[in-house]
């Protein structure tokens, strides 16, 4: 287990938080690693009844750390982020998600396979793919035209534009916003918490029926962009865009074609 992930247990309801404050939460291979065992094995104890997930009060997270990412990038999908992809897109019991301040990349895709979201007004979304030559990821190239149209969808994930709490809301992407940070983990707790009282059983049949519609498709665009994102890390295009970002530099794609 990965010493920037915490884990709370109270009754039914176990609490993941990604726990890197230093780091704006940015999550590492052994993250990623730790946070799919979490929920692998809480999927299949029945004393788990729903999984709250949360950066903490002020971060949710800022995406990938890019020097761990760098250093090993996924070879395929059999890698650390993959293994976390499935294992929230397959768990079978609700996922409530608590957020606050960044969530980039992942951060926002990650939110899209939540059955609950609670924002902050602090909350800054944003999915900057193509800004840094790759391609969307988490299933988000089909999930998001068919939530917000193709236009607003284009602006997010062709321009890698940001949008905010209210506007996560607004659109569908979240179910309420908070005035702040304490007050979304509290709401997020409170709203996990009636998933306890309710008969466990009748609530993993309806998630399970409620996810059915397209889910194989789903999974097939997820494994196709996973692909093809692992592809892009190596290409000219990335390479740039991220030694620029690691650099604090604006990067140079004139030499593309």
């Amino acid at each position: 287990m990965s010493e920037h992930l915490h884990i709370e247990r109270d009754r039914g309801l176990l609490t993941l938080r990604m726990q890197r404050p230093d780091k704006k939460n940015a999550l590492t291979r052994a993250m990623y690693a730790g946070m799919a065992d979490v929920l692998d094995e809480a999927d299949q104890d029945s004393s788990v009844r729903v999984v709250l997930l949360t950066g903490g009060e002020d971060c949710f997270t800022s995406g990938n750390d890019l020097a761990d990412f760098l250093q090993a990038p996924p070879s395929g999908l059999n890698s650390e982020v993959f293994h976390f992809m499935r294992a929230l897109f397959d768990f079978s019991k609700p996922v409530v998600a608590a957020v606050a301040g960044p969530a980039v990349g992942i951060g926002t895709t990650l939110l899209l396979h939540c059955d609950l979201v609670y924002v902050s007004r602090s909350a800054q979304l944003r999915m900057p793919f193509v800004n840094l030559g790759l391609c969307p990821e988490y299933g988000s190239s089909l999930i998001l035209p068919r939530l917000l149209g193709h236009a607003r969808a284009a602006e997010l994930l062709l321009l890698g534009e940001s949008f905010s709490g209210a506007q996560a809301a607004e659109w569908g992407i979240a179910n309420q916003v908070l005035d702040d940070g304490a007050a979304t983990l509290a709401m997020a707790r409170e709203m996990a918490e009636r998933f306890l009282e309710l008969p466990p059983s009748a609530v993993l049949d309806s998630k399970r029926l409620m996810r059915a519609p397209g889910r194989e498709e789903l999974r097939k665009v997820i494994e196709e962009e996973g692909a093809l994102f692992g592809q892009r890390l190596r290409s000219p295009e990335a390479i740039e865009a991220l030694s620029a970002f690691m650099q604090r530099r604006k990067p140079d794609f004139s030499r593309f074609g």
